[in-house]
């Protein structure tokens, strides 16, 4: 079991923040640094100061970090174009000696966009099919040869198809909830399928649909690895739930039911039960992103349980 840290800086965070997170996270033996790739706060925050760009931050952490792997979830299709993701991404690839991953989307939340001017198309998931076959396209052409994809939303002829990432083969991960063509996608294109937010039995029920889907294919659905996203507010105490809960403006009873809440001991117990669903890897998402005793706790007193 892999445990990584998953952060929502839209919700407001500066870089230095974010890299104060990032450097606990390394230090305290978490696996990898996440983030969300979104443009406008979310719910009752101020989001102060503002958004930041996914892979500018995660370009500074490449070089401010040794051994942790970096990552969003997701980067939706709809904020780039596939050939500049692909160099993006194979840029900050190089820069961190090849600890990227790329969580790839389709795009959901339609007011970041009319705020910052960027189409929001009705065919969301098309284009994000289209996407994930140009950029691993691109990535995959040997340096030497062009890439060329003509599709009905992008089109790209005798592309050199560089730079390269560091790795042989960037991790891709795809997630959510689609019956259908979300595990169709995932056999074709995914190292990891990520159940965000969801529960055991819907988390059990959609990796079956995958790995299914990856036999279909003619991949070992073993080939994958499969994780959830879950909301971590743990505490020593009662007590020190509650004040995590309040911070975050959650209520404890809902966090128990629907995250990783509770004591080390409540928290362990769920994420063995999410393991027993076919979990492998777990993204502790952490809303309070000044409160670094909430990791070492996560780290001393969950992450060593397993």
């Amino acid at each position: 079991m892999d445990f990584r840290i998953f952060t929502e800086p839209q919700q407001g965070a500066t870089y230095d923040t974010l890299l104060t997170v990032a450097k606990a996270t390394e230090d305290l033996s978490f696996d990898a640094f996440f983030r969300s790739d979104h443009y406008l706060k979310m719910g009752d925050v101020d989001g102060l100061p503002g958004p930041t760009d996914a892979w500018i931050t995660l370009a500074g952490l490449a070089r401010e970090t040794k051994r942790i792997r970096l990552g969003t979830l997701m980067t939706a299709a709809t904020f780039r174009l596939p050939g500049v993701l692909a160099i993006q991404v194979a840029q900050v690839d190089q820069m961190s000696g090849g600890r990227i991953e790329l969580g790839l989307g389709a795009g959901w939340f339609e007011q970041e966009h009319t705020a910052y001017g960027i189409q929001f198309p009705k065919e969301k998931f098309p284009r994000l099919e289209e996407q994930l076959a140009i950029v691993t396209g691109l990535w995959a052409t040997e340096v030497g040869k062009t890439f060329s994809f003509h599709g009905k939303h992008y089109d790209l002829t005798d592309s050199p198809a560089l730079p390269k990432p560091a790795q042989s083969r960037v991790p891709v991960l795809i997630g959510g909830f689609g019956a259908t063509r979300t595990p169709r996608l995932a056999a074709q294109y995914a190292s990891e399928f990520n159940m965000p937010f969801a529960s055991i039995e819907d988390s059990e029920r959609q990796f079956g649909r995958v790995r299914a889907a990856a036999q279909e294919a003619g991949r070992s659905a073993d080939a994958l690895t499969y994780s959830n996203a879950l909301v971590a507010c743990v505490g020593r105490d009662d007590q020190e739930v509650a004040r995590r809960a309040a911070v975050i403006g959650r209520e404890v009873d809902e966090l128990k039911a629907n995250g990783l809440a509770g004591s080390p001991a409540e928290v362990v117990d769920r994420i063995g039960r999410y393991a027993e669903a076919g979990c492998q890897r777990v993204y502790f998402q952490i809303l309070d992103l000044h409160d670094l005793d909430h990791l070492e706790l996560i780290s001393a007193q969950v992450q060593s349980q397993f």
